[in-house]
């Protein structure tokens, strides 16, 4: 199994579309860090100009942990499109050029080889992930420096510099919960088809419309947005909060945790059975 999961990482990373995620994260990263870095104390000012006749503001405040919040917070929202756009590709990229065929001639049974195609999928959702945290906190910190930090929501949350490392830690490890979700829907929808852009396209359309039902303020659809796993991809803000909302935490993970092995399942069980005919 550790074979198959070396070549189909192999396999993954020869490919450009698996590098163009991690090229577009430091695009970003860098485009951040620069606007930060020239208009960061405006944008600050911007933020809490309601706020500065009741608080003085002191230390350093516009430091590397509030512009990772800041980059987590916008990437992602984006990183589940470049995830599709790699793992959407996994099976139906290779049913298309007719290699998957060619794959299960050999003495591996088909669920070995979704297995081992579905880890390296979340592998590299993983490192994306990753590469997130280590330019974002990492490269944050270096030039930004460390410092308490401020997130302006409904209440206003001073977090201690000493727990931000943690809080990071636990926020991040959330999120590659969140994005395994995603690579496991696109997945999922690449064992469907022949066609890589399908699966890409389908991904995205799922999570724009559970986004856009969940908005809707209507009886119907709020008795149904427990169950969309969309709903749940951005809670590791929870981490930030204090306390720390416990329950709130854990039903994501299961949330989640389910539809990932409800994701897998249904690969699986289909891929079985498929007729190859290419």
């Amino acid at each position: 199994m550790l074979q198959l999961v070396g070549l189909e990482l192999y396999k993954l990373f020869t490919k450009s579309r698996s590098w163009i995620a991690i090229a577009a994260i430091l695009f970003i990263v860098a485009a951040v860090f620069f606007a930060m870095y020239s208009e960061g104390e405006k944008l600050l000012g911007m933020s809490t100009q309601s706020l500065q006749d009741s608080f003085l503001f002191e230390g350093n405040i516009i430091n590397g942990y509030l512009i990772t919040y800041f980059i987590q917070n916008a990437m992602l929202v984006h990183v589940p499109m470049l995830i599709a756009l790699v793992c959407g590709d996994m099976i139906s990229g290779e049913a298309s050029s007719g290699t998957i065929r060619f794959l299960l001639t050999r003495r591996v049974s088909r669920s070995k080889i979704i297995i081992s195609k579905f880890i390296a999928c979340n592998i590299y959702s993983t490192i994306l992930v990753l590469v997130l945290a280590a330019l974002s906190l990492g490269l944050g910190v270096a030039i930004f420096g460390k410092g308490d930090m401020i997130i302006l929501k409904d209440i206003i949350y001073i977090i201690e510099e000493g727990t931000v490392p943690m809080r990071m830690l636990y926020a991040f490890s959330f999120s590659i919960l969140g994005m395994a979700s995603i690579s496991s829907l696109a997945f999922m929808f690449s064992a469907f088809t022949q066609s890589s852009i399908t699966p890409v396209v389908m991904t995205m359309v799922v999570i724009i419309a559970f986004t856009i039902l969940s908005a809707l303020n209507i009886d119907f659809f709020n008795a149904m947005k427990k169950y969309f796993f969309t709903n749940y991809m951005n809670n590791w803000k929870l981490f930030f909060e204090e306390p720390y909302n416990m329950s709130k935490i854990w039903k994501s993970v299961i949330v989640l945790s389910l539809h990932i092995v409800a994701f897998f399942t249904i690969t699986i069980l289909y891929y079985r059975k498929k007729d190859i005919q290419s």
